[in-house]
C-alpha cells in the first residue's frame, strides 16, 4: 500500500473495509474510523521526539513571497522567460535529436489512467499499460529488426548498462567468463567506456582514419589480439563524427568472427528508422533513446527512457523484476530499475509518435532529418570546414564544423561562437564533442527551410565577424564575439565604451527585432565554478 499527502481520511476507510472481509458482496460495519483511531495515539505524533523538528523550514524568499495564484504564475512566467527553448527556436545540439515534442503526443501524460497507477498493482489493473506496452514493444521489433525488447532502463546510459550486463551474463552462460574485453572506438558516444567500466570490462580504445571511420585493419589487430577475452565492442551508427561508415557490416563481422558481441549505441537512431535495421546490419544489441529518436522531451537531467532491444539468443538474459511476473526473460539478469517498465508513465509518448506517424512516416522523418542536415552543411561549407563526410561527400543526420584554425587567425574558439550565437536568438549546437573547438549541428526533421536558412545566416554572419577580427578591422580581445552574449541591461545602460555599436551586439539579424531573446548574464569565466565553489543561497547570518 502507498499512502502519501494526497490520501485522505475516507480514503482509509476504504481500505479498513476492504481488508475486514474476505466477501466482495458482504460489507462490513466497523466501530472504528481514522479519527477514532488518531485519539488512541500516546501524543499528538507518532514520530518520536528526539527526531522532531526543532527549527524553521522554508525560511528562503521563494517559499514565502507568493501568496496568489497570479503572483505564484507570474513568478514562473519569468523563470520561464529565462530559459530559450524550442518554442523560439531550432535546437542543433548534435547527438541529441532536438525534435518536435507534439502536443498531442503530451496529453496522456495528465491521464490519472497513468499518472496514478503504482508500478507494482496486480496486472488486471492494469490492462490498458499492458496493451500499450506490449504495442509498443512490437513496435521497435519492428523498427529495429529484434525479437526481443525490455522496456525497463531508464536512460541512454542505463541501456547501455544493461546491454553489456545482458552479453556478459551471455558470456558466462557458456562458460566464457574470462570475456571482458570491450573494444571501443574512438568515434563511439561518451557514456560508452564508463558503462563498460562499471559491468567489469576492460576498455581497449580502437583508433579511426582521417574521414572518421573506424580504422578497420587497428579493430582487426585488436579483436584477433583480445579473441579468447574479447566480450564485446560498442559502436554508435552512424558515428558521432556524423558519417555512415561503409564498413559496419565488416566490423559486426570481425567482432563476431573472435567471440564478441556487437553492441549498437542507438544515439544516433533518428537517422535509421525506416531506412535500415540495426540488427540486419549485424548488432546484437541496441539501446533506442525513446527521449531523442520518438520523441520525449528531454535535457535538462530527464526524462528518459533507454530501452535495449537483443538477438533471439541474449533474450533469455533480458532483466527481470522480483515484484512483477513475466517480466524479463527465462534466464534474466536482476532488475536495473526499481520499476518493470522504467518510466512507464512516458511511454505514451513514443507510443503515439509511432501509431500516428506509421511506417512511411517514420522513414521520411528519417530522411529528412538527413536531408536537413546536408543542406546545412552545403550552405555552411563555403564559410567552416565540413570535419567528416562519407565517400560521397555527404553527412549523416548530423554534422561538424571545425573551428580550430580561427584560434590562431583570430583568436575566437567555439566557446565565442556558442556564446554570440545568443545574441541571435539561438541555443548553441553541442561544443567540443566529440573533437575538441568543435560545433556539432543537428537540425532534426523537425525544422522547416526557413528555420534551417535562418540558423545558416546566424553561422555565416558570424563568420562576417570573424573575418572582421582576420582583417584587423575588429581587435582581437575587444570585439563583438569576445563580450558575447549581450544582455538587455547592457545594451540600455547610460554607458557604451565597446568599439561596435549597441545594435551590431543586440540585433545583428533581422530577425532579432521581430522576436528578441534576451540572454540573462553576459559572458561568465565557465572553469571559474569548476575551481571555486560557489554557493548562491542566503549567507549565514540569515539563519542566526
Amino acid at each position: 500500500i502507498s499512502l502519501d499527502e494526497t490520501t485522505h481520511s475516507h480514503d482509509l476507510q476504504v481500505l479498513f473495509e476492504v481488508f475486514a472481509t474476505n466477501s466482495p458482496n458482504k460489507k462490513v460495519k466497523l466501530d472504528f474510523t481514522p479519527a477514532s483511531l488518531e485519539d488512541l495515539l500516546p501524543s499528538p505524533s507518532i514520530i518520536p521526539s528526539s527526531l522532531e523538528r526543532k527549527t524553521e523550514y522554508l525560511k528562503h524568499p521563494v517559499f514565502n513571497t507568493y501568496h496568489s495564484e497570479h503572483e505564484m504564475l507570474r513568478y514562473i512566467h519569468r523563470l520561464q522567460k529565462k530559459d530559450l527553448g524550442l518554442i523560439h527556436s531550432n535546437i542543433p545540439l548534435g547527438s541529441c535529436t532536438m525534435k518536435l515534442n507534439a502536443t498531442v503526443e503530451m496529453y496522456p501524460l495528465s491521464w490519472p489512467e497513468f499518472a496514478n497507477i503504482h508500478p507494482f498493482v496486480p496486472l488486471n489493473q492494469a490492462e490498458g499499460y499492458k496493451i500499450m506496452i506490449e504495442q509498443l514493444t512490437e513496435s521497435l521489433c519492428e523498427i529495429t529488426g529484434f525479437p526481443a525488447v525490455s522496456l525497463q532502463p531508464n536512460a541512454g546510459s542505463q541501456g547501455e548498462y544493461a546491454g553489456l550486463l545482458v552479453i556478459r551474463q551471455f558470456h558466462i552462460s557458456r562458460g566464457d567468463n574470462n570475456r571482458d574485453v570491450c573494444l571501443i572506438p574512438v568515434s563511439a558516444h561518451g557514456t560508452n567506456p564508463a558503462s563498460a567500466v562499471m559491468t567489469g570490462m576492460k576498455v581497449v580504445a580502437v583508433a579511426c582514419d582521417e574521414q572518421g571511420n573506424i580504422n578497420v585493419d587497428d579493430l582487426r589487430q585488436k579483436a584477433t589480439l583480445h579473441k579468447d577475452r574479447l566480450a564485446a565492442i560498442m559502436m554508435t551508427y552512424p558515428s558521432t563524427h556524423g558519417v555512415f561508415e561503409e564498413s559496419v557490416k565488416d566490423v559486426c563481422k570481425i567482432i563476431h568472427e573472435n567471440g564478441g558481441q556487437v553492441y549498437m549505441d542507438g544515439a544516433n537512431m533518428n537517422a535509421q528508422v525506416g531506412l535500415t535495421r540495426p540488427h540486419e546490419i549485424g548488432a546484437d544489441v541496441l539501446h533506442m533513446n525513446l527521449h531523442k529518436t520518438f520523441c520525449i522531451p528531454h535535457g535538462g537531467g530527464g526524462p528518459g527512457m533507454g530501452p535495449i532491444g537483443v538477438a533471439a539468443h541474449l533474450a533469455p538474459f533480458l532483466p527481470g523484476h522480483v515484484v512483477v511476473p513475466k517480466v524479463g526473460g527465462n534466464q534474466a539478469i536482476k532488475a536495473i530499475s526499481a520499476a518493470p517498465y522504467g518510466s512507464p508513465l512516458i511511454l505514451p509518448i513514443p507510443h503515439m509518435y509511432i501509431q500516428l506517424m506509421g511506417g512511411s512516416g517514420l522513414t521520411k522523418a528519417t530522411q529528412v532529418a538527413i536531408l536537413n542536415a546536408n543542406y546545412m552543411a552545403a550552405r555552411l561549407k563555403e564559410h567552416y570546414k565540413v570535419l567528416y563526410t562519407g565517400t560521397h561527400g555527404l553527412v549523416a543526420h548530423e554534422f561538424i564544423i571545425d573551428l580550430r584554425p580561427f584560434k590562431e587567425s583570430s583568436g575566437i574558439e567555439a566557446e565565442d561562437v556558442a556564446k554570440r550565437l545568443m545574441d541571435y536568438g539561438y541555443h548553441s549546437p553541442t561544443m567540443s564533442f566529440p573533437v575538441a573547438n568543435t560545433l556539432m549541428i543537428e537540425p532534426t526533421e523537425s525544422e522547416s527551410l526557413s528555420e534551417l536558412d535562418r540558423i545558416c545566416d546566424a553561422l555565416i554572419s558570424i563568420r562576417q565577424e570573424i573575418r572582421e577580427i582576420e582583417e584587423g578591422k575588429a581587435d582581437k580581445k575587444n570585439n563583438v564575439l569576445k563580450h558575447a552574449p549581450h544582455t538587455e541591461r547592457v545594451v540600455i545602460a547610460d554607458e557604451w565604451t565597446r568599439p561596435y555599436t549597441r545594435e551590431k551586439a543586440a540585433f545583428p539579424a533581422p530577425w532579432t527585432r521581430s522576436s528578441k531573446f534576451w540572454p540573462t548574464v553576459s559572458r561568465v569565466d565557465n572553469v571559474h565554478g569548476d575551481r571555486n565553489l560557489i554557493c548562491t543561497c542566503p549567507p549565514m547570518e540569515s539563519y542566526q
